[in-house]
């Protein structure tokens, strides 16, 4: 598969080197050449514009950071309309958080799923990230079908569970899950800690 990846940040070289040990090609974008050329040397990548990568890959992945957004999507023009398209950004700041996902939606025209954003970078480089024997569950939040099994395979590529999370419009639950759990773990809380196992939750999965 080819991706796409709006950035040359920690995220893009994190993501971008695990897809490509999983066999796909990756291009990689940054306002600066020449940083996003060293960040194509060390993955594995190319190195191209925002509008090449948009148009580059089978999906495009944004990966800049989220007050970005809007001047990145607008150099990348239409190249992402109609395809699928990866939001990995959050926009936590001290007053809360500012929905993305639907913003990257409108800009780019695409068929947007929002995923990989609660984690920290280190842990996207991890293969695979396990913890206590368990692969790590990937919420995703997306409306179009093919878009969603696109990114439920880019999950599994890195060792992880994807998880139905419902359509794009609860992207924005995710958003703000991000941004509560992050303002915990920079307190020194233990945020896993604070949701019980499945079996003791109250839930009833499906037979």
């Amino acid at each position: 598969m080819r991706i796409g990846i709006l950035g040359a940040g920690n995220m893009a070289g994190a993501l971008g080197a695990q897809w490509t040990r999983a066999g796909h090609e990756i291009m990689v974008s940054g306002r600066d050449p020449a940083r996003a050329s060293a960040l194509a040397a060390t993955t594995g990548a190319r190195a191209g514009t925002f509008r090449e990568a948009a148009g580059f890959g089978d999906v495009a992945v944004v990966a800049v950071l989220a007050e970005a957004v809007p001047a990145v999507l607008a150099e990348a023009g239409d190249a992402a309309r109609g395809k699928p398209v990866i939001d990995v950004t959050n926009d936590v700041g001290p007053h809360g958080f500012r929905p993305v996902a639907r913003e990257i939606a409108r800009l780019s025209g695409g068929h947007v799923v929002k995923a990989f954003n609660l984690c920290h970078v280190d842990v996207w480089r991890m293969t695979p990230p396990v913890f206590g024997g368990r692969p790590l569950a990937v919420p995703l939040c997306g409306d179009d079908p093919d878009a969603l099994a696109l990114a439920r395979g880019l999950a599994e590529d890195l060792g992880c569970a994807p998880v139905d999370g419902g359509g794009l419009g609860r992207a924005e639950l995710l958003e703000a899950t991000a941004a509560f759990m992050i303002g915990l773990w920079s307190g020194g809380a233990d945020a896993q800690a604070v949701l019980p196992p499945l079996e003791h939750s109250g839930a009833h999965p499906p037979a």
